[in-house]
């Protein structure tokens, strides 16, 4: 769910293909036994140079999970340790869970592949009608929709519920291509979600997902709510990385108000089982729980994202020298995650960390493959690092763009009543010489900080007040949009605009 899709894909990976190199290295357990020792130095170094206070890796192999090892602590300053039973938020390697689901859907004739989205759920709706018409099932966890990446993720932070969620999509921006640029969003598994609940007769997608996946493969300790993790004795602490580790709290707007793009809690016992599924392609302990036909549909490239990498349905299908690799990773406002497997291998591996996902999962999860694979090696741990680090530098300088300022006199004029044809009304006031913004339909108060330089230009940063104590918290009281008061030619102020393509909502000023 954050930024961090792309890490494993400066790593060196080749083009996806569909066949393996006839010089594949086939692991076996005892090659994969001998990589040990120093892929545990691998990820000493690796939490080292992310400061990750723990980490629990699973390793796979012929249907049997043959290492599963706990390191570091579940919690920055206290002593108990991660163990594989620990348990962790998963992120967006949930999607892949969404995209087996629709497979058992399809499977099942309650739904297909190319039904329009519209058919399930009526209320679905994109800014462009031709689009809207032609947004296929399969569309909704492929990454192709060619709306602005990430759009409206933040409103979860602001108190927004499901409903409101899907409906944000009427106004998200269609910078792409339909189905042929990838653009990272969540929004529509949300939407996916829905398809499989009405598809099933089920209360919601985590109960369809119960009955269809998690019962029969034995995952009893996966969940998908703030109060599941909080309430289980073995659970880590997520952690945002400042100065040092902060811990973060858990709380039901993120991830768990995205579903099915990012909700799942859970342990390497239990992802183990995910992936055994996936590798034994469909089949777990002689049990067909969905077709390998409709799996291998999830596994199938639909959208390049680079010339090496592709977008499948909930998974990411990777390429290289020696074989081909079906992954996915993860990352929350606490925690990171990666899920892989060697389809041709019979291998996978799950890496789950207490810390926000700044690449490290990746590029432990990288190493492994290649050398496994007999690829050529490359230093994934440092070049992870090395992104990382770019990637802190641009959000940096992003930031130090927007330069704070006294209040202007002209602030008193911006004071009033707004709405928003999505996100509802608004409340703007100045109390004790500061400008504030109330969102009545959640109730989060925004604090507005001017521009030293253009008096109608704001950032605003979600108020730590309330039920949105721990969202702050999250979020580490960054600024989550700049806004701009604007308007008419009398200079009359007409609406309060988000600047942020991905948060594209404007609040018309209601008559005074």
């Amino acid at each position: 769910m954050q930024r961090i899709i792309a890490a494993a894909l400066l790593l060196g990976l080749s083009a996806i293909s569909d066949v393996v190199n006839a010089n594949a290295q086939q692991p076996t357990q005892g090659s994969i036994e001998a990589l040990l020792p120093e892929f545990e130095k691998q990820v000493a170094e690796g939490m080292k140079a992310f400061s990750v206070p723990g980490v629990a890796i699973g390793i796979i192999h012929d249907d049997k999970l043959i290492y599963a090892k706990g390191f570091g602590v579940r919690a920055l300053g206290k002593p108990d340790p991660v163990t594989p039973e620990t348990i962790f938020q998963v992120g967006s390697t949930t999607k892949a869970f969404l995209a087996t689901t629709l497979a058992q859907a399809v499977d099942a004739g309650r739904l297909g592949w190319t039904d329009p989205v519209i058919d399930h759920v009526p209320e679905f709706q994109l800014a462009d009608p031709w689009v809207t018409r032609e947004f296929r099932v399969l569309d909704l966890a492929a990454q192709r929709s060619g709306l602005t990446a990430y759009v409206n993720d933040a409103l979860t932070m602001l108190g927004y519920d499901k409903q409101t969620l899907i409906r944000s999509l009427r106004v998200a921006p269609q910078l792409g291509m339909f189905r042929s640029d990838f653009r990272y969003l969540n929004i529509p598994h949300v939407v996916g979600g829905e398809v499989v609940a009405k598809a099933n007769g089920a209360p919601s997608w985590f109960d369809s997902l119960k009955a269809s996946l998690l019962a029969p493969l034995g995952m009893a300790a996966t969940t998908a709510t703030a109060e599941a993790i909080t309430a289980a004795p073995n659970h880590a602490q997520g952690h945002r990385l400042a100065d040092k580790p902060v811990a973060v709290p858990f709380h039901p707007s993120f991830p768990y108000a995205l579903g099915p793009a990012g909700a799942l809690n859970s342990n390497i016992p239990d992802m183990a089982r995910w992936l055994r599924l996936q590798l034994g392609r469909g089949q777990f302990e002689g049990k067909v729980l969905v077709s390998e036909a409709n799996l291998d549909v999830t596994w199938t490239p639909r959208v390049a994202m680079n010339e090496r990498t592709s977008y499948a349905i909930g998974w990411v299908a990777t390429a290289t020298p020696r074989g081909r690799i079906i992954w996915h990773n993860g990352g929350t406002a606490g925690f990171g995650a990666h899920a892989g497997f060697l389809p041709d291998g019979k291998t996978g591996i799950v890496i789950l960390t207490n810390l926000d996902n700044g690449g490290m999962p990746d590029a432990l999860a990288m190493w492994f493959y290649d050398r496994v694979l007999g690829n050529p090696a490359v230093d994934n741990i440092a070049l992870a690092a090395a992104s990382a680090k770019g990637r802190r530098e641009a959000a940096q300088a992003e930031a130090a763009g927007f330069v704070p300022g006294p209040l202007s006199p002209l602030a008193a004029a911006f004071a009033g009543n707004y709405a928003s044809p999505i996100l509802g009304d608004a409340t703007v006031a100045l109390i004790e010489g500061k400008l504030n913004l109330m969102l009545e339909k959640t109730e989060a108060q925004v604090l507005l900080e001017p521009n030293r330089d253009d008096p109608y230009l704001f950032q605003a940063r979600l108020a730590p007040i309330g039920a949105f104590v721990a969202p702050a918290e999250m979020s580490g009281g960054e600024p989550f949009v700049r806004l701009r008061f604007e308007t008419d030619a009398a200079g009359k102020i007409t609406q309060m605009r988000w600047l942020s393509p991905e948060l594209p909502h404007a609040f018309a000023r209601s008559a005074q």
